[in-house]
This record gives structure tokens, sequence and C-alpha cells, in this order.
């Protein structure tokens, strides 16, 4: 399974990250708008961090399920954390964040969060 590396803008929040990237979910919720996120989902186990976990921080909102997370020094979103509904630990990375990437080649699945 191949592995991705990716970080914050500045370096503070950087991981490693295995699974195959598939499709990307773009979902029009109210932080996903204003993030631009394209997220990737995987078992949380798959999400390695190669900085100090304390460099992130959280942030919840809504029904406080999301743990969204951010770099405290330059704001970038690379993560978040959740349970999916089958009770599994999920990241839902943002392929904005991971290195190398050829976005376009990547299939994009609209969700329409923001009626949820």
């Amino acid at each position: 399974m191949p592995t991705y590396t990716g970080s914050c803008h500045c370096g503070a929040v950087a991981f490693e990250v295995e699974g195959s990237i598939e499709r990307a979910l773009s979902c029009n919720c109210s932080i996903c708008t204003r993030t631009g996120s394209l997220l990737w989902f995987v078992p949380r186990a798959s999400l390695h961090l190669t900085t100090p976990e304390s460099a992130a921080g959280t942030y919840l909102f809504n029904k406080q399920v999301i743990r969204h997370r951010f770099c405290r020094v330059c704001g970038i979103h690379p993560y978040a954390e959740a349970t999916d509904p089958q009770g599994q630990a999920v990241a839902a990375i943002n392929l904005r964040c991971v290195d190398g990437l050829d976005l376009d080649a990547i299939p994009v699945q609209h969700f329409d969060g923001r009626s949820r």
C-alpha cells in the first residue's frame, strides 16, 4: 500500500498516511467550504503524525463529533478525526496538504454536508 507524506503550511503538523487514494470528497458544509478541503477518508490507524500531536489544535462545532485538527502556528487544516457509523476510528485527510499529488487526476465526489 502506498505511503504519502503531508503537512500544514509551516510544517509544524506533519504526517505520513498509508492507503490508496481512489477519490476525494468535496463537502459544502460551513467549515469545508471555508477551508477548501478535499477529503480522503482512511482508518485512523493509517495516519501517523511525525510531529507532536500537541502541535495541532482541535476545533469542534455543530454536533461536536468531528475533531477538526489545525496547525496552531499557520492555521492550516491538514486532517480531522471522527468515528464512522460502524464505530471505527477514521481520519479525513485534506488532500491539499499531501505532498506531490496531481489533484486534477483524482475523481471528486460532492457531498451535501450543508443539509445535514
